[in-house]
């Protein structure tokens, strides 16, 4: 028999109007959400119907704001994966879904997590750059040319699916392997429109604000294997997840290789569960033969 996974989308999913009709037609879906509201102390539910685009682009709204969304729907689904991965900010969805994390301890955290980020991009000002049609390793080797020290520096952040990658760094590190990519043959190119380096070393305050959070956040033995951005790996290990969330801060996600490791232990079908169909389109470009379904 096939095994089932579910995938939770990060950051970039979000959309005015998200789960609105969830909210209106499920009254366990309204009951978390209206939960979520009293834990942060504002309507988070506002923001997401309402908007405005701009507050809901806010690093430190939208992170709860899918990670909300991304859970409280699947827990009105009936679905006991075998195997589950979130992509960024998705993996606190995945950890709450295979039973790791509870709900409000993993809000207070997703919430905390996206204000620091916002903080670090202020206080470490970069930017991050989409590159498609080149090499994983070519990338990686423009990055390291492009790079001048520690204050000016360039790193591949989200490996997407073969071909596809996002930088992050310094503006002016970002420029140099823009203009290199180019050179060497590199179809698309170009800066995103985003608060800060994420997956970069200059999310290192937000790692220390994060830290203290992290090590006294209860985790439980999951009844499924979660694959860790950090890694690319499965783990069950409470240990291991807490030090592979702390780590995925500075490091790149490796989804092209944690949907390759996914399908080499068996995992057959992908459940993408939050807004938008992100990640459906990464599985269809990463792997063949495999089945992909979405809730949104």
């Amino acid at each position: 028999m096939s095994k089932k996974a579910v995938i939770f989308p990060g950051q970039g999913s979000q959309k005015v109007g998200m789960a609105k009709d969830h909210y209106d037609q499920n009254s366990d879906f309204k009951a978390m959400a209206d939960r979520a509201n009293e834990i942060l102390g504002y309507s988070l539910t506002d923001v997401m119907f309402e908007g405005p685009e701009e507050t809901l682009r806010q690093t430190e709204h939208t992170q709860p704001a899918i990670f909300l969304h991304s859970v409280a729907l699947f827990k009105t689904l009936d679905i006991k994966p075998d195997a589950v991965a979130g992509h960024s900010l998705g993996e606190f969805s995945a950890l709450v879904g295979c039973g790791a994390i509870e709900f409000e301890d993993a809000l207070k955290i997703v919430r905390k997590r996206g204000q620091l980020m916002q903080q670090a991009g202020t206080q470490n000002p970069g930017t991050m750059a989409a590159v498609i049609g080149m090499e994983d390793d070519k990338v990686a080797e423009i990055c390291m040319q492009a790079s001048e020290g520690e204050n000016d520096t360039v790193v591949p952040a989200n490996f997407n699916c073969p071909g596809q990658l996002v930088i992050s760094g310094h503006e002016t590190a970002i420029d140099r392997a823009l203009v290199l990519l180019k050179e060497n043959g590199c179809r698309i190119a170009r800066k995103l429109p985003v608060s800060g380096a994420f997956h970069s070393p200059l999310m290192q305050p937000a790692l220390d604000g994060l830290r203290a959070e992290l090590e006294n956040l209860s985790i439980s033995k999951p009844f499924c294997p979660v694959y860790s951005n950090y890694t690319a790996e499965a783990t069950t290990d409470p240990e291991e997840i807490r030090s592979n969330l702390l780590n995925q801060l500075l490091n790149p996600v490796r989804w092209t290789q944690t949907l390759q490791n996914m399908h080499a232990a068996g995992i057959e079908t992908f459940v993408e569960t939050g807004p938008g169909s992100v990640l459906q389109g990464l599985v269809k470009r990463t792997l063949k033969g495999v089945e992909t379904s979405g809730n949104e």
